[in-house]
């Protein structure tokens, strides 16, 4: 027995042995089995992924084709005809003069051998002339010289008002001054990216009569003539940077002066000089600063001196190319922005005035006023070349009447000359565009009727009185023609508009069954819908681009863009139509759902009205408020005590602070009397108030350490979030206060520092702002591990007693119930942040408030359970919108904060210049955008099932609302497309719809959805793969 003990002991342990070892074997296969199983997993998620990013880039390539084509057609065109007119071959033959010398002048004798051309950019009207009443302005009486020398040398001078033809932007403007014709969206056949001019026009005729041309300041003018200017003597500048109100003038200044000397003055004929300094001060400023008033001054001295200079056979032609408003902006047509000045000079004593009593200047810009496109035929004249073969306008008579008593014979001849070019031009545009010749009857009946009387006033019998009726009957004549070319050019594409409508709501319904259906298959569908979608658009854009062109005389882009976009729909129709659980309609089964619709649906309605559309900041804090309401209402009925506080305080929070918000105003002319801005110093400035510097520093100090109390409450302030938020994002904000105090004392003048190294200190703290936030903060989001903690406690036996039971040992994971949450709204912080810094003191403030908005309201969507419902995209969506408006933007073009390009750099450069101006205009719906998969993602555990499907459903229903509000405005507008506020009020709203769709179909399936992408792979690194 003893033996067989002592043989069992060792069986006993090989036993134990090989089932260790068994199990150790097992328990490594089961380890392999699961690290396959989660590659496999892992494979399968980046897969869908990627399929379903390219199912949200296709939406956004229909919703771009449905923009495209709507603004084709919606979007007014002219025909660029690309005749020239010649100096052999002028319209007209006038009595007594043989036509074709470049010497004597083409058309018409010649004035002037030489012209300075001197563009003072926004010089608005009433900056020339005197104000003697009280409480003046800052740009009153400060450039003098123009008022002064039309009143004391009338002979020499006249000033006037010079009208510009919206939109008052300054490339449309030189197009104006330089072709004599009318500005439109789209110049068909010209240069589609609206930079060379390819038709006829005054520089281009001043360069074949061998004239040498020096242009001194803007480059716009070397994008609209390239190789047109001297290059020895010429000095282009940067015109983007509003910031530098001295580069450019000085620039000007400096080269100009030696030119004019008369060892200089031989090696030019025109000289052009394009001061910047004016409009800058008003985009920074406002117009009432004494920025302003040193600019004004500035220019009075340099006027001042070239007149001193100048020669007499020289013309010196001073002139705005638009006005500003109130803050200094221009873009659009009130009257401000449009009511230029223009004042011609000549030591010869050659302009006089039609009646005796227009000596003295117009005192508003409502009195006497001329069209910039006049300022084309009379510098042609006077100068000897042939008129631009595509002008409209007419010749300016001061320059033409002659000093002394009004020389109507020479009025009459050059009016002729110009309403005979007029009516080639319209005949042989007639032509192009197979016009009917019944639309230009009765002006072609006006032509001739002063045709006959000019002619009967040449003859042997003329009388004076004729030739006066001649010159108003081809006054007459050109004014019709103009009139009827403005309506022939506001004739709209129909067929272009419907196609693009089209496009457009069958997105919307595409959207609507994606992302509202009941069907639970988002995620295994989308391969299918693919498929079907890949299939039909090549097929149908292969037929359409082969087929169309022919039958139709469709463009081949077109054809294949319009095929590629019915293909998709087609095939996406044929796909659910195939799939085995059919989407339902999406028809709303609660009230959550139901607001959503009535808030979507309201706004949507509401485009077609004006006033809607002016107050629409006013209807979105309205729609807000009531969310608010609701939710309190909805919390106070939770059942879970802790549920009911939670829900009542985060919507009493998110009520406040929709309220503080709405403090940030920046009105638009048509709220005005009933609207007093805030966010800039005053109504009239473009700068921010001293006090304002306390908002940025104020986010610096809180606004990082309110975001950890809602981490805290999930106890997420872990790992990377102690460090980003914490110190990191702080930094930042820091970073961001400080620049914005650098530009204040810069502004203000609280510091006497070279403006360079300002400038340099400035762009460097923006930069490193940035880096921290983009560069800094991507790769922590990319790499960063899930913000959660884990605490082990030991196995612990309590008192002495060693019959006491041992606590078991205990793992606890901190963070876990939000493990997805608190990770991915590092991505928003990061956004936060770079947003931030680009907006002015005010605007940051909001974009900070909005952070926190987001916060609440994903906690009222959790407690709430609405994670699955419509409400938080659209209130996301709303939320976004409302704070366009309080970030100091509005739908409207002069409403752009250019100078926000530059905050972090000195000169353009591209693309960063044009990310940073998206940056700041568009920063409150990026950010929003880049909040909706927390909708979805705040507080859910790492395994949830079906949370990729959930995460598409809510970036589909956010773009879906952004969808429905760019359709209504799309449709409204070319509804209203006749209606007198088309281009003040609907245009601007449908273009800033249009534009804000695509920014958030981008940032929605790169940033927002990209971001999914890497919070989902880190969680599953550490908690494995659902």
């Amino acid at each position: 027995m003893a033996v067989n003990a002592t043989k069992s002991e060792p069986e006993s342990g090989h036993s134990k042995i090989a089932k260790q070892y068994a199990t150790a074997q097992a328990q490594k296969a089961h380890e392999i089995e699961l690290e396959k199983t989660n590659r496999q997993k892992e494979l399968r998620f980046k897969a869908s992924h990627a399929l379903l990013t390219v199912f949200l880039l296709w939406i956004f390539c229909l919703q771009a084709i449905g923009i495209f084509f709507f603004a084709r057609g919606f979007l007014l065109t002219r025909l660029v005809l690309d005749r020239k007119s010649g100096c052999s071959s002028p319209p007209l033959e006038l009595h007594q003069y043989n036509p074709g010398s470049y010497v004597e002048g083409c058309w018409h004798p010649k004035t002037f051998d030489k012209a300075v051309i001197i563009i003072i950019d926004a010089l608005r009207y009433d900056f020339t002339v005197p104000y003697f009443d009280d409480d003046p302005k800052h740009f009153h009486n400060a450039l003098t010289v123009l008022y002064e020398t039309a009143i004391q040398n009338h002979r020499n001078a006249f000033l006037l008002p010079f009208i510009a033809d919206p939109p008052t932007t300054t490339l449309q403007r030189l197009k104006g001054l330089t072709t004599g014709t009318l500005p439109t969206f789209i110049d068909a056949g010209s240069n589609f990216a609206g930079t060379a001019i390819d038709e006829d026009n005054l520089i281009e005729q001043f360069r074949d009569a061998g004239k040498t041309l020096v242009h001194l300041g803007d480059d716009t003018w070397h994008a609209l003539f390239p190789n047109y200017f001297d290059a020895n003597l010429t000095h282009a500048y940067d015109s983007f940077n509003v910031w530098d109100l001295h580069t450019v003038d000085n620039g000007v200044t400096e080269h100009i002066i030696p030119l004019l000397s008369v060892s200089e003055n031989k090696k030019w004929d025109i000289l052009i000089g394009h001061f910047l300094g004016v409009d800058h001060a008003g985009h920074q400023y406002g117009p009432n600063h004494p920025a302003m008033m040193s600019k004004l001054r500035q220019m009075d001295s340099v006027l001042r001196e070239i007149i001193a200079l100048l020669d007499e056979d020289t013309l010196l032609v001073v002139m705005g190319d638009h006005g500003m408003d109130s803050k200094g902006d221009h873009g659009g047509e009130s009257d401000d922005e449009v009511e230029a000045a223009l004042w011609m000079y000549s030591k010869k004593g050659v302009f006089g005035r039609v009646l005796e009593d227009h000596i003295e200047p117009p005192r508003t810009g409502k009195e006497r006023p001329v069209g910039q496109i006049d300022l084309v035929p009379s510098l042609s004249l006077l100068l000897g070349v042939p008129i631009p073969f595509n002008n409209l306008g007419a010749p300016i008579s001061e320059a033409f009447v002659g000093p002394g008593h009004p020389d109507w014979r020479n009025l009459a001849s050059i009016n002729a000359l110009t309403a005979a070019q007029i009516q080639r031009y319209q005949g042989a545009y007639s032509v192009a565009r197979s016009e009917e010749e019944t639309l230009f009857s009765a002006a072609l009946a006006s032509f001739r009727n002063a045709f006959g009387v000019w002619h009967d006033a040449n003859g042997p019998a003329g009388q004076a009185s004729q030739i006066e009726a001649a010159f108003l009957g081809f006054s007459s004549y050109q004014k019709e023609t103009l009139q009827i070319f403005k309506s022939l050019w506001a004739i709209f594409n129909i067929n272009y508009m419907l196609q693009g409508i089209s496009v457009l709501a069958f997105t919307v319904l595409i959207l609507a069954f994606y992302a509202r259906s009941t069907a639970q298959g988002r995620v295994q569908y989308t391969p299918i819908f693919l498929r079907h979608i890949g299939i039909f658009s090549i097929f149908a854009s292969t037929i359409g681009g082969t087929i169309m062109p022919r039958a139709t005389g469709t463009s081949v882009l077109d054809a294949c863009l319009l095929g590629f976009a019915i293909g998709g729909i087609a095939g996406f129709l044929r796909a659910t139509a195939q799939i085995s659980q059919r989407p339902s309609i999406p028809i709303p089964s609660t009230v959550w759902g139901w607001l959503s619709v009535v808030f979507t649906l309201s706004q949507s309605i509401g485009f077609a009205s004006n006033s809607y559309t002016i107050w629409e900041d006013e209807i979105l804090l309205f729609f807000l408020g009531t969310f608010a309401a609701v939710s309190l209402t909805s919390s106070m009925r939770l059942a879970l005590v802790t549920d009911k506080v939670l829900g009542i305080t985060q919507s009493a929070i998110f009520l406040f602070l929709t309220r503080l918000s709405s403090l940030s105003r920046l009105c638009r002319e048509e709220q005005m009397p009933a609207c007093r801005s805030t966010y800039n110093a005053t109504s009239t400035s473009s700068t921010s108030a001293s006090w304002h510097l306390v908002i940025p520093l104020s986010l610096a100090l809180f606004l990082p350490s309110f975001i950890k109390s809602y981490y805290q409450w999930t106890r997420s302030y872990e790992g990377s979030a102690i460090f980003w938020i914490g110190f990191a994002f702080r930094t930042g904000l820091i970073g961001s206060a400080i620049f914005w105090t650098l530009e204040a004392a810069d502004s203000i003048g609280w510091v006497n520092i070279d403006a360079g190294l300002m400038k340099t200190v400035k762009t460097s703290i923006a930069q490193i702002v940035l880096a921290i936030a983009f560069a800094a903060g991507t790769t922590t989001f990319i790499w960063a591990k899930p913000c959660v903690n884990i605490e082990v406690t030991p196995k612990t036996k309590v008192g002495a007693d060693p019959r006491t039971p041992t606590t078991a040992k205990s793992v606890k994971v901190l963070g876990y119930a939000n493990v997805h949450g608190s990770r991915y709204f590092l991505l928003v912080v990061n956004w936060a942040l770079g947003i931030i810094l680009l907006q002015k003191p005010m605007g940051s403030g909001a974009i900070g408030i909005l952070t926190l908005q987001i916060l609440a309201l994903l906690e009222i969507i959790d407690t709430n359970n609405l994670s699955a419902s419509a409400i938080g995209p659209v209130i996301l969506g709303m939320l976004g919108s409302f704070h366009f408006f309080k970030t100091g933007h509005q739908a409207t073009l002069s409403s752009i904060q250019w100078e926000s390009a530059f905050i972090p750099l000195k000169t353009i450069i591209h693309p960063w210049s044009g990310f940073f101006l998206v940056l700041n205009t568009f920063g409150a719906q990026i950010l929003a955008t880049v909040a909706v998969p927390l909708i979805v993602l705040w507080k859910q555990p790492p395994k949830k099932p079906g949370l990729l499907g959930d995460v598409i459903q809510a970036i589909a229903t956010y773009g879906l609302y952004f969808a429905v509000i760019n359709l209504a405005t799309t449709m409204w507008a070319g509804w209203l497309r006749r209606h007198l506020m088309l281009y003040r009020i609907f245009s601007p709203r449908y273009m800033v719809g249009a534009v804000v769709l695509i920014v958030v179909d981008v940032f929605g399936a790169l940033v927002a959805f990209g971001g999914v992408r890497w919070n989902f792979v880190s969680v599953a690194d550490v908690f494995g793969w659902e």
